[in-house]
């Protein structure tokens, strides 16, 4: 009976240590108390949205492979607004000047606001692990931010596209809890 236990225990042990294939992991996340979904849908709705890629998700691959690789698959996952997204840098810096950055192997102690400012640190990457630090950003504020990571060797991996659609609803979330004001009602 006890080696039966032993047994059972070491064999459940051994399969929650296996990674789960495919599966996305979503850090923790971040809003700012100025962060509107509104805004952003108003910002973004059948008009270009710029996408910034600092660092190389995929070292076997040059940066502009990278890049146009990943475009496609962002876009087939995009979030709910009629954006497109591109990597081109207007000619003229807009105000507000809205824009996503995905950071490839983000440095431990990198923050939502230096990123906006375009401030990068990078470690160093696993291969085959895709690792994202992504931030909304307006001006050189974070509006909203989160990690993701999955297994991944290429753009083309079927893991990319299952986490970009994740990640894009927890950047761009229109939950109700984050709407200016709806929080603090008095209800006595």
């Amino acid at each position: 009976m006890i080696r039966s236990l032993t047994a059972l225990a070491t064999a459940a042990a051994a399969a929650l240590s296996i990674p789960t294939a495919g599966a996305a992991t979503i850090g923790g996340t971040y809003y700012a108390v100025q962060y509107d979904f509104l805004e952003f849908w108003t910002a973004t709705d059948g008009k270009p949205f710029r996408v910034v890629l600092p660092g190389n998700p995929f070292p076997a691959l040059t940066p502009e492979q990278t890049a146009a690789g990943l475009l496609p698959v962002m876009q087939a996952a995009k979030p709910r607004p009629a954006l497109s997204f591109t990597y081109d840098a207007p000619l003229e810096e807009p105000r507000p000047d809205y824009r996503l950055v995905l950071v490839s192997n983000a440095a431990n102690d990198l923050n939502g606001d230096s990123v906006c400012r375009g401030k990068t640190r990078l470690k160093p990457g696993r291969p085959g692990i895709l690792n994202l630090f992504a931030v909304y950003c307006r001006n050189d504020m974070a509006m909203s931010m989160t990690t993701a990571t999955t297994p991944a060797a290429t753009p083309a991996d079927p893991n990319v596209s299952k986490l970009f659609r994740e990640l894009f609803m927890v950047v761009f979330s229109d939950s109700a809890a984050l709407k200016p004001n709806a929080g603090g009602i008095d209800r006595r």
